[in-house]
This record gives C-alpha cells, structure tokens and sequence, in this order.
C-alpha cells in the first residue's frame, strides 16, 4: 500500500526525454507529435487491468467497453456501470475498457499530474486510463485535444496518420468516431514508461500487444462554440441599455435596401469595441477553465472537514480535493475552484494554487480566510478543500 509520503506534489517534467519542456513548448506543443522513448524511467503502473475493471463495475464512475468485433456489430460501445458477468463473456482478444477521471479516485493517480505543470493546471483535464486485452484498441481516430499517451503495463503498438477533420470519411454502423480510410505514415512499439504526445486533430491507432494499460492525460479545449455562446450572455450583462449600434459616418446609400461592406465593417468594430472588458473575461473564463468536470464526486467529500479550525491549530493541513480545480488571476484579484470566483488575497491565491495546501499558517497571514462562512468555510461545505487523511483512507478501502 502506498505510503502516506507518497501523496505529496510531484515536480513537473523539466525534460522530456532529452529534450528541455521549453523547447517541447516552442516546437512541438500544438503543432507537432513526438515520441518520448523511457519518459518515465523504470515506471510502474499505479493501477493494475483488474483493479481498473473493478472501478468499472461502481456506479457513481463512467466507463466504457469497445469490442472491435461486438456481438450489434463492429466497433460496439457500451457504456458501464458494467457487472462481473459483462467481463466474464468477453472475448480473449479484440476489447478495450476505458475509465475516465481516475486521478479523483486513486491518489498516486492523481500525483501522475504534477509531473505535467509545464502546461497551465487550468489547462490540464482528468487521467483515463484504458486496459485492452489482445489487439484491443478504439479504432483509427483522432481527438479534439491534446494527449500524452503513457504505456503502464505490457506493450502497445501505435500508428500515427495524418491530420483529420470533421469531413473526414467515418466508418458506418458504429456510434464511434472511427476513421474509414486510416493509412499509417509512422509506428512505434510502447513499453512501459515510454509516452507519446499527440497535438489535436492528428489520427493515431493504438493495437494491444498482449494484454496491455495506457495512461491518457488529457487537456481542456473548449470549442469555440461554447465560449463565444458562454462569453455572450457573460458581456452583454455588462452593457448598459444606452450603448447601442450607431452610424455617425453614415453615407448616401447607393442602394437603400443594401447592406454595404461599411456597415458590416462598422459593426464588427463596434462588436470589437463592446468585447473590452478584460476583467468581465478574467471572471468568465477562470469560472469556465476551474469548472470540475464530476462535481457530484467533490460533493461526496462536503463538509468531511468541518472541525478544519482545529485541526489546522493542532498542525493539520487542508488540501485541495483530487476531483476540484483551482486558479487565480491578478486583476481583479481572484481565487477560482470548481468554477467559483472568490475573492482572495493575491499572495494567498498564488501560493494556494502552487502548493494546493492550506495551514495554520495562512489563518495567521490572512484571518479573513478564517471567518465563519468566510472563503475556507465555503471550500470545505462544497467538498473542494479536505483532509490529507481522506486520500488515505479511501486508498486503503481499495485494498
């Protein structure tokens, strides 16, 4: 069983492979992949295929099965709580259980992230981890974001294609993105420890060799979508009802019923021109990047702290929850979790969102935090601040 030391922060990666993380940034983030042969040397899985099916089979934790040849057809999915029996009557070979957000149950797990705060903590998503028998995989694909693909345990064959798109032709009878017309330009065989980092749009298709587990950790990309249907609202509140469309330099039209390019142009400066409001946007997307993506699994944790006044006194700590995000911006000064924006002392948030600790010592720097249903008291009745000691105790109940 891990050791309670084995629970504290990680340093990130300086070097990947050889290669220093600020030349990764600056040649590879976003633009290009790369393998990183021994990235993590002599690894050993946090997890075991048995132990993964066995999260498989709770309720509250999603999950999926692939059977490349299912009994509705090719590439079936389905999707868990999944019983022993479902394991029982799979195939030898040809399958792939997936498990999302593992770190917010499995604490070395969740230690695997420090290793990745070269990239922004409010950039960073959960940890899926996939366990696939004998040439399991999910098909020829590619993903929207951008992965590091970490081979735990046995040994996976990965092919690399070009870039993909939306129009790019899909394989019919499956609910599943699988590309239809896959054609490998490089391949590599992965054994533990080894990783390979995918930018988005880029296909791949990973092939078990033998029983095998891979580790994903996955960024937040947000589609465009999204933000400008989630910023609109967010901006518009901000607009008093006097700031209107307005043509000052209206000319002569030559056609009254037409629509010019000055207009189009005028508007679209005037758009430009409502958009500056940088502290609005500060508020809006700290709220939007910190939302966490299972709240229901922080809320199991809420108000499991609430003796925290003494305990910091007796020279305990709080911690932020494995499932929670955290993050703060400089003007205005605030703190973010779990998609709150709360006001905060600017070297409070720093050092919070650096260490993710709390101790008597900043009650002593910053008493405000302190008070009754004052910032710690909000963290901890909505599960996001917690005991170190409940990391291990739901580690040891895994047992």
């Amino acid at each position: 069983m891990t050791e309670p030391s084995q629970y504290s922060a990680r340093k990130p990666l300086t070097h990947l492979g050889d290669m220093p993380v600020e030349e990764f940034l600056r040649d590879y983030w976003q633009k290009k992949p790369l393998l990183i042969r021994n990235a993590f040397p002599d690894f050993a899985s946090p997890i075991s295929g048995e132990e993964l099916a066995g999260m498989a089979l709770e309720e509250q934790i999603e999950s999926r099965l692939i059977e490349e040849c299912g009994a509705d057809g090719p590439w079936q999915l389905r999707s868990g709580p999944f019983t022993e029996e479902d394991f029982f009557a799979l195939p030898k070979t040809h399958w792939t259980l997936l498990v999302q957000a593992v770190d917010q149950w499995i604490p070395e797990v969740a230690a695997l992230k420090d290793h990745f705060r070269f990239v922004p903590d409010w950039r960073l998503d959960d940890i899926m981890i996939s366990y696939a028998a004998d040439q399991g995989s999910v098909g020829p694909h590619y993903d929207h974001y951008d992965v590091f693909l970490l081979q735990a345990e046995g040994i996976r064959h990965w092919q690399l294609g070009p870039e993909a798109n939306e129009n790019s032709p899909r394989a019919e009878g499956t609910p599943l993105n699988i590309l239809r017309d896959f054609e490998a330009e490089a391949s590599w065989r992965l054994e533990p420890g080894d990783m390979l980092y995918l930018p988005p749009q880029f296909s791949h298709w990973g092939v078990a060799e033998g029983g095998c587990t891979t580790i994903s950790v996955g960024f937040r990309a947000p589609s465009a979508r999204t933000l400008l249907e989630d910023l609109g609202g967010e901006l518009a509140a901000q607009l008093p009802d006097h700031i209107r469309y307005s043509d000052q330099d209206l000319a002569l039209p030559v056609n009254p019923g037409e629509i010019d390019g000055n207009t189009i142009a005028r508007v679209q400066g005037q758009l430009t021109q409502w958009l500056q409001q940088p502290e609005t946007i500060a508020r809006w997307f700290g709220a939007v990047m910190t939302e966490s993506k299972y709240p229901e699994t922080v809320a199991l944790d809420a108000g499991s702290a609430e003796e925290w006044r003494e305990h910091l006194q007796d020279g305990g700590s709080l911690v932020l929850n494995p499932g929670s995000r955290a993050a703060f911006v400089r003007s205005p000064a605030l703190l973010f979790v779990d998609g709150e924006p709360l006001p905060a002392p600017l070297l409070f948030a720093e050092s919070f969102c650096e260490t993710r600790t709390i101790t008597h010592g900043d009650l002593v720097g910053y008493p405000e935090l302190g008070e009754q249903d004052g910032l710690i008291d909000a963290l901890v009745s909505q599960g996001s601040l917690i005991y170190p000691e409940l990391l291990e105790h739901d580690d040891q109940d895994d047992e």
